[in-house]
């Protein structure tokens, strides 16, 4: 494929979609039978002169919904830069094209449901973070691609990529080795400059499309130790054909527990009494190990209240798998740092100091010669793995960064990155902009404690922003339905259909969308909203004498109170719960 504006053209005709690479000397074309769904390989000359013809720039996949197949394809994307040597663009438009020509064979309930599906599938494509590269692996790391077989070279890019990082692979799966993925959630690549030395800096954080879901609906492991809201983050430095990088990771806690939305500001987090625990934790860490080498848990809940339980049952999984690849940590992140003290931080960075210097990082000399490799990762978590995760997660890379830039001779002897103002300035808000990205994407909103990673202090202008976006988060866990075009439940269906933990039956049966509200979710909210009403109605109009009035009151102020607490009670019966149902539960 090349690598211009457009790599595609997409000729159309009412039978068929012809995908031509715009490659020089290419002759083949994929097409794409609109009506029995059969995709083969074909010439140019076979592409009808009659088609209707488009640019686009590339394939993200196909997928079936209520009217039948559809294909999706890339129109507009963006270069976010070069890595080594390789383009690397950001899918910023799609489209959704239905092979059928018309969905008059759909009934009124049908075409609804339809509609609903395909503002489903956009949701997720707007959702900002796909990335890919037309001939490199954005999936696998820097250490990862130096340690291949010869075998691993000769597949194509979709065969051999991460697959845990690849989240069109269900959309790709009739297009097989034709097609390419596109790996989600962060890329920033900068040109930098210190001491007059030009290098380039970048950070890739790479989102796991397992177990993927949005905060609270998606908490713990799956039965295959697949951990929610896992990101692997990479930083890479580039200089003068020497390159480095350092790997970190993040994801929930990895065993069973849940936190479902009741009307609370704050759930109360439950941990499963009826799974066994040990299965699915030693899969996720058996599998960790393997990738990674040893592992260092930073655990940063709190140590006390409702975080309490949950911290204490990690910290004895860990120490029941007597296992010495595996290092752990509890840091009560909140408490540490409580009345702004962030300076206290540099607690847990040098506690693992030692750990760190032992682990390593990747790096390849001039001469492309390995020079070290990393041996272990740090694998942080507070409850989201967002906010206090991202604080940590940078300090540690500025550290690990101070030593590879020593080493290639971009910084001086004594010189630290804390003093080079303008680089310390693109690093801080490259973080920042990272903690936002997973931030929206797992909680809905921008993330928390960003004033700090941007500025290195912990402002009160911060504190009020983090009040703010609690206030946002809150909402839209509890009561997604009213703004079902943003997130959370509605999102979380998204990502199910768009990964296919979801699949529309091709039956004319009804789809979990049809399952209607219990109808205590309607009727008990309008009874309390008629009492309170009325309540301050016979307030603001008193009767004829005051004992009277304030029998109305008392009458109707008890009635709201009664039905404000059936509902607080009854919490998760009103708040809106992703309806689509996952493979794991069906089968």
């Amino acid at each position: 494929f090349g690598a211009g504006e457009h790599e595609h053209t997409k000729h159309t005709t009412p039978e068929k979609f012809f995908i031509e690479a715009c490659d020089e000397g290419a002759d083949a074309v994929l097409a794409i039978d609109r009506v029995s769904n059969e995709m083969t390989l074909t010439g140019k000359k076979d592409v009808p002169p009659s088609a209707v013809t488009r640019p686009i720039c590339g394939i993200m996949g196909t997928i079936r919904l209520v009217a039948g197949m559809y294909l999706i394809v890339i129109t507009r994307k963006r270069n976010v830069g070069s890595l080594l040597g390789h383009a690397v663009w950001k899918a910023v438009d799609f489209d959704v094209i239905s092979y059928k020509k018309t969905v008059l064979h759909l009934s009124e309930i049908q075409s609804q449901e339809n509609k609903t599906f395909l503002s489903m599938i956009n949701n997720v494509l707007t959702t900002d973070g796909f990335y890919f590269c037309t001939d490199y692996d954005l999936t696998h790391t820097l250490q990862r691609l130096a340690n291949t077989s010869p075998d691993f070279q000769e597949m194509s890019l979709l065969e051999r990529a991460d697959q845990r990082f690849v989240w069109n692979g269900n959309l790709l799966r009739e297009l097989g080795c034709t097609a390419r993925g596109n790996s989600c959630l962060f890329i920033v690549m900068k040109p930098c400059r210190i001491n007059g030395k030009i290098f380039e800096w970048i950070l890739i954080s790479r989102r796991s499309c397992f177990r993927a879901g949005v905060r609270y609906y998606v908490r713990g492991i799956d039965s295959e130790g697949h951990a929610a809201n896992f990101v692997e983050t990479e930083q890479i430095v580039l200089y003068e054909g020497a390159k480095a990088s350092f790997v970190q990771t993040r994801g929930s806690m990895p065993f069973y527990w849940s936190q479902r939305p009741n009307l609370k500001y704050k759930p109360k987090p439950v941990i499963s009494k009826t799974t066994s625990h040990l299965d699915g934790f030693q899969r996720h860490f058996d599998s960790q190990l393997l990738i990674y080498g040893k592992q260092s848990i930073l655990n940063l809940v709190n140590q006390k209240g409702s975080e309490k339980p949950l911290e204490q049952a990690f910290a004895k999984m860990v120490s029941g798998m007597n296992n010495g690849m595996l290092n752990y940590i509890a840091f009560d992140f909140h408490k540490e740092c409580s009345h702004m003290r962030w300076d206290r931080l540099q607690i847990l960075v040098d506690a693992v100091a030692e750990t760190q210097d032992e682990y390593g990082y990747f790096m390849v000399n001039s001469e492309g010669k390995t020079v070290a490799q990393q041996k272990g990762v740090f694998r942080s978590n507070c409850m989201d793995c967002l906010d206090r995760t991202n604080v940590i997660q940078s300090l540690l890379a500025r550290r690990s960064l101070q030593s590879q830039l020593q080493r290639m001779g971009v910084l001086n002897v004594g010189q630290r990155i804390e003093e080079q103002a303008e680089f310390e300035k693109i690093y801080k808000n490259a973080w920042a902009d990272n903690a936002n990205a997973c931030a929206v994407q797992y909680a809905g909103t921008g993330a928390l404690k960003t004033d700090f990673t941007r500025t290195g202090k912990r402002t009160r202008w911060g504190l009020l922003m983090d009040g703010w976006n609690s206030m946002i988060r809150y909402y839209k866990n509890n009561f997604s339905d009213w703004i079902q075009t943003v997130w959370f439940c509605w999102f979380q269906d998204s990502i199910d259909l768009f990964l296919g933990n979801f699949a529309v039956d091709e039956s004319d049966g009804p789809t979990p969308l049809r399952v209607q509200k219990d109808w205590k979710f309607l009727t008990l909210p309008i009874v309390m909203l008629v009492a309170f009403s009325m309540c301050i109605v016979c307030l603001l109009m008193a009767g004829d004498t005051w004992t009277e009035t304030l029998a109305y009151v008392m009458f109707w102020g008890a009635a709201s109170a009664i039905t404000a607490t059936i509902i607080l009670f009854n919490g998760q019966d009103f708040v809106d719960a992703p309806k689509l149902v996952h493979k794991e539960k069906m089968d």
